[in-house]
């Protein structure tokens, strides 16, 4: 059997579990010869190849497949990983998806943009995991020249389709995001840091929307109110994670968020145009309503 064929059958296992929740072997033996029609092979598996593929599982993609007797079904036991899982799966099954047709293009039509920055993962991995502080040359987007930093690499941090790199600059001792797709050349030094003890990015950014962080205030209670068909896309694809739903109905979608009251989150309520109400706090209202009347202001008035 083809290595992508072990591959294939892996997913296909966790798949079928993250979808029911728990499944017996005959279930997800079932659904693995289903699968398995799409690439016109198909095959089932012995309950002996079965265990060794739940270890290959937990070797390849850290995922913990448990059974419990008492049901006599297999489950998904979540860890504090499921994030980066769930995103390897993702990679893995759209690179399986690609190579199922010669021609893929016909079928299927990516964004015509660039992801940058990715190709500095690998080095600063290393150095995050090393304790390597790097001389970094990056360039901010409103400055000509680029800046040679030196930095205490701590994280990489993802927001909106883009990459970050979270470090303290010796120069100021300032902790900064630092955009991977602005990052012109970095190099390790000889020189090592002491990763913050108390250091903890999840909670560091608990109450952002993107990269832009507030130790200055605290985090408010916002409230929007969507028109319906808005509302289905913001219940399928939440703008933040302490996002909760006040009202679901016919006439709105209301929900509540708290976030710090950011550039980056203004600018994402703005994009949702006529479709969104702000609610409260006021001096979101207030800051909403300037940015419009100053857009409108921009146009004057139409000569019929």
């Amino acid at each position: 059997m083809a290595k992508q064929d072990y591959i294939f059958r892996y997913l296909t296992i966790v798949k079928k579990l993250r979808r029911s929740g728990e499944a017996t072997f005959k279930e997800i033996n079932e659904y693995i010869g289903v699968e398995s029609e799409f690439f016109d092979r198909p095959f089932s598996v012995s309950s002996r190849t079965f265990i060794r593929d739940l270890n290959e599982i937990r070797a390849l993609f850290r995922i913990d497949i448990r059974y419990d007797f008492s049901k006599g079904v297999y489950f998904i036991a979540e860890d504090q990983q499921s994030d980066l899982n769930n995103r390897i799966l993702e990679s893995v099954d759209t690179i399986n998806s690609l190579k199922m047709v010669s021609d893929i293009t016909r079928y299927m039509f990516f964004e015509k943009r660039k992801a940058y920055g990715t190709h500095h993962f690998y080095g600063l991995l290393h150095a995050i995991k090393n304790r390597i502080v790097l001389r970094l040359v990056h360039q901010k987007f409103d400055s000509d020249e680029p800046r040679e930093r030196s930095v205490e690499p701590y994280a990489l941090k993802e927001s909106k389709g883009r990459w970050y790199l979270l470090g303290r600059e010796r120069n100021d001792n300032k902790l900064k995001t630092f955009g991977l797709d602005r990052i012109l050349d970095f190099q390790n030094t000889p020189g090592r840091f002491d990763y913050p003890v108390n250091l903890d990015v999840n909670e560091m950014f608990r109450f952002c929307f993107g990269v832009i962080n507030r130790d200055d205030v605290p985090p408010e209670e916002i409230i929007l109110s969507f028109e319906p068909e808005q509302g289905k896309y913001i219940k399928s694809y939440p703008i933040h994670e302490s996002q909760v739903i006040q009202t679901d109905d016919m006439k709105e979608l209301r929900i509540k968020l708290n976030l710090f009251i950011t550039h980056d989150l203004v600018m994402e309520i703005l994009s949702y145009g006529m479709t969104v109400r702000v609610i409260s706090p006021e001096r979101l209202i207030r800051e909403v309503r300037s940015i419009y009347k100053s857009a409108s202001a921009q146009y004057g008035k139409t000569k019929g």
